[in-house]
């Protein structure tokens, strides 16, 4: 499929591959046109999942039994209860507020609406129904001014963070009641967005706050207890299972013809979902393309103007409400009601909740019964109401729906996509039905297509598969739509796939997350750690002067440091009269991957490049240190001088501009890993020794005390220098990580990549055998873009 500049559809809903990446064009020395420019990108940081092994940390293990691990066990499963608790309570609160506020608002305008039928004064109605809709998407919209990350779903940074990336703000408690508060007033305001997403981000930030951990078993327990007893006034029943119930799905009595679906249907069901994966692509390409303009053209203003354009969606979506209901509806007969099971979201009738605007007697005016609900009571109406709804309302009613959710997924207000997907894909499924059993007289359950027409639409958009299935069973009670559900929802996400990625993955990628796939492709299997590693080190040594930290900490922004000394030892001696020693040197030399190599490779590679950056790092002259002048005081050294890739105990062995690659490069042997927060909690905490003393003076840290300050460690900035001695000496070996996960330079990406996922690692050393140190590898390096730049590299080389 090509992808053509003057097509607007066929450029924004392309493949992702088929055009070189920003990294790819500056290797290349390629700029990208102006339309194709690349979004701002922040630096984000990768959180350290991995345990640091140190000797504070090993004293813990060592003072630990039986007994305590057994009291930690118990106070793991009582918070684990706590968390599931508030979770639910949390989405008790949101769900209360929402059906009262939506009931008073409806109540309102709708007795307003029946009053001024006859009077001519619907504009008042209209009025109405504006005022309580911008006030309450105005209180959403300023939720958010307060804490920005708390806009969106949350769902993608929500995924970002549990793939290893810290989002700032992400967990906190301001977001947390920013988020709950805003997307009530959000859903309450008539927007066309959902709940479900802000609760998901509601309750990982309740799991994040207690003990860090997942409960949904408690969390359903009290959120069904409370339901049952608010709604039933039957406490302790448990009829109202979670937030979203579709009800149950049942023929009518006596009508044995009558099927919920048919081997006959998949046919059916697997177009739905190749229709499902096309409108989501759709949907999709055109949300990027808003969320693009957004971020070059509102987000850069001030922040009112974030605020103005929440309160422009809402008042056309108030205005586009108000007149679908009143000028383009139909008043469609009312058959019998059909018998429910208990186990609804209410206890009234499917068709206490019909809207019949400018009706008569036994008839509903189909376009406001959609739009004048909530949206739960909408999909409702969908699924169970044997009424026909008219197949220009369901149209109308899709083509408004769709255009306003994806104008709408976006702007500041907190707001999610669930259940406005599975509306706007209900609409879809009731049309084909309708076209199928009115049209073609075929015999089939409009409820069951409507459901897979929510299901198609929902997979196309998200491009989800099992998480779905599993979701939507449990919303229906049905088990036998497992087969139906998870079939359209796999042909819907293939469909899609082909144009663009999911909806949460696209807004990932906008906002210059590093996420890591799954596994990497198969082609990238060509590549090695020692092609993809950063050989180029920032490192300490076991005993290093305040000062060289101070240095290392302010002009860097690493988070980790390898822990080296170097490897200078002359091995040519021992190659004299022994050809078995020497040829086992000469083994050893030529199998070993070494940084000064590595780096000569690269260097002969990239003269093919016209223009960048990395021919810069080949020059093989290096900044000289500008003389200081004698006397000079060590403090104001200490703040100006340059940090050098080598910084020694002594000042003056800097680099030369007569080193060769191998003298800049040199062999350095791997002694562990040790963190930026540790080295700035140690120059904070005074933990140093003097150069007449011994290593042994050192005070000595607690494992307590290191991680005293977490999650909010100093900065290096914080540090008062003042009350440091730049000559004094720091022992990091006590507390550097003696024992990280480590890879050979000959590893494959598959393995590496594997190894880096699973294991949740923020820095992975590159070992050769002879135990030194060539090159680092993170989570940067491990991104597809970076991945692809360094395998076009390769088939250049080769």
């Amino acid at each position: 499929m090509a992808c053509y500049r003057n097509c607007f559809c066929c450029h924004c809903c392309c493949r992702e591959g088929e055009t070189r990446t920003p990294e790819e064009l500056a290797v290349l020395g390629e700029i990208p046109d102006e339309e194709e420019e690349i979004l701002p990108r922040k630096d984000y940081e990768s959180l350290d999942y991995d345990r640091c092994i140190n000797e504070p940390y090993v004293e813990v293990l060592e003072g630990m039994d039986n007994k305590k691990s057994r009291q930690y066990e118990v106070v793991r499963w009582m918070m684990v209860f706590v968390i599931g608790v508030t979770v639910g309570l949390v989405g008790l609160f949101v769900d209360f507020f929402v059906h009262l506020f939506t009931k008073i608002k409806f109540t309102v305008v709708g007795s307003s609406i029946e009053k001024c039928a006859d009077k001519g004064c619907l504009s008042l109605s209209l009025l109405e129904l504006l005022s309580f809709n911008m006030i309450f998407v105005f209180i959403a919209s300023l939720l958010v001014l307060i804490e920005p990350v708390a806009a969106g779903s949350g769902i993608p940074e929500i995924k970002s963070y549990l793939n290893g990336v810290k989002i700032p703000g992400i967990v906190r408690l301001r977001t947390f009641i920013c988020k709950a508060a805003g997307v009530l007033f959000s859903v309450s305001g008539g927007l066309f967005v959902g709940k479900e997403g802000p609760m998901i981000h509601s309750g990982a930030i309740v799991g994040a706050g207690l003990p860090q951990l997942f409960c949904s078993m408690s969390a359903t327990f009290t959120l069904n207890f409370f339901r049952s007893g608010i709604n039933f006034n039957k406490w302790g029943s448990f009829q109202l299972p979670g937030l979203l119930n579709f009800g149950e799905f049942k023929c009518p009595d006596g009508d044995k013809n009558c099927h919920l679906w048919t081997a006959v249907d998949l046919a059916f069901f697997v177009l739905m979902g190749v229709v499902g994966g096309l409108l989501g692509a759709l949907f999709n390409c055109i949300n990027k393309c808003l969320a693009k303009y957004r971020i070059r053209h509102v987000h850069p203003k001030a922040k009112f103007v974030r605020v103005l354009e929440s309160l422009l969606v809402s008042m056309v979506t108030t205005v586009v409400i108000f007149a679908a209901s009143i000028l383009l509806g139909e008043c469609r007969d009312l058959y019998s009601p059909p018998k429910l099971n208990s186990s609804l979201a209410s206890s009234e009738d499917i068709n206490s909740t019909i809207r019949q605007f400018f009706c008569s007697n036994k008839t509903y005016n189909d376009m406001a019964t959609l739009f004048f609900n909530p949206q739960e009571a909408a999909i409702h109406q969908l699924f169970h109401q044997d009424s026909t709804f008219s197949p220009v309302t369901l149209s109308v009613f899709f083509l408004l729906y769709f255009l306003l959710a994806c104008w709408t997924y976006g702007v500041s207000v907190p707001s999610g996509l669930f259940v406005p997907s599975l509306l706007c894909g209900a609409a879809f499924g009731r049309l084909v039905a309708n076209i199928l059993k009115v049209n073609m007289g075929l015999d089939i359950y409009s409820g069951t297509f409507a459901l897979i027409g929510a299901a198609a639409f929902l997979g196309g958009v998200v491009r989800m598969t099992i998480s779905l299935t599993v979701i939507l069973i449990e919303s229906t009670n049905e088990i036998t739509y497992g087969l139906p559900i998870m079939i359209t929802l796999m042909v819907a996400k293939w469909t899609g796939d082909f144009f663009n990625k999911g909806i949460y993955d696209i807004h990932i990628q906008l906002k210059g997350v590093p996420l890591l796939e799954w596994e990497t492709e198969v082609e990238m299997d060509k590549l090695t750690a020692s092609d993809i590693m950063e050989p180029n080190l920032t490192y300490v040594y076991p005993h290093t002067r305040v000062q060289s930290l101070v240095s290392i900490l302010r002009t860097t922004v690493y988070h980790a440091f390898p822990v080296v000394t170097e490897n200078r030892q002359n091995e040519r001696d021992f190659m004299k009269g022994n050809i078995l020693i020497s040829n086992n040197i000469r083994f050893k030399k030529s199998s070993v991957v070494t940084r000064a190599g590595e780096q000569r490779r690269r260097c002969q590679s990239m003269k093919s490049y016209p223009s960048s950056e990395l021919r810069n790092v080949c020059d093989e002259q290096s900044a000289v240190e500008e003389p200081t002048e004698e006397g000079e005081d060590m403090l104001q050294q200490m703040l100006e001088r340059r940090h050098v890739p080598y910084p020694n105990l002594y000042p003056d062995q800097s680099p030369s501009d007569e080193w060769t690659m191998e003298e800049r490069f040199r062999p350095l042997t791997f002694h562990g890993l040790i963190l930026r927060s540790q080295l700035v909690n140690l120059l904070i905490r005074g933990v140093c020794y003097s150069e007449n003393q011994s290593s042994a003076s050192q005070p000595r840290l607690s494992y307590a005390e290191m991680t005293e300050d977490y999650p909010r460690y100093p900065d290096i900035h914080d540090l008062d220098l003042s009350l440091l001695n730049p000559r004094m000496i720091v022992d990091v070996t006590p507390y550097m990580n003696t024992s990280p996960y480590t890879v050979s330079p000959n590893t494959r990406i598959s393995q590496v990549f594997n190894l880096f996922r699973t294991m949740g690692l923020r820095h992975l050393p590159v070992v050769n055998a002879a135990g030194e140190i060539v090159g680092i590898i993170t989570r940067h390096n491990l991104t597809h873009e970076f991945l692809v730049t360094k395998l076009r590299q390769h088939y250049i080389t080769i």
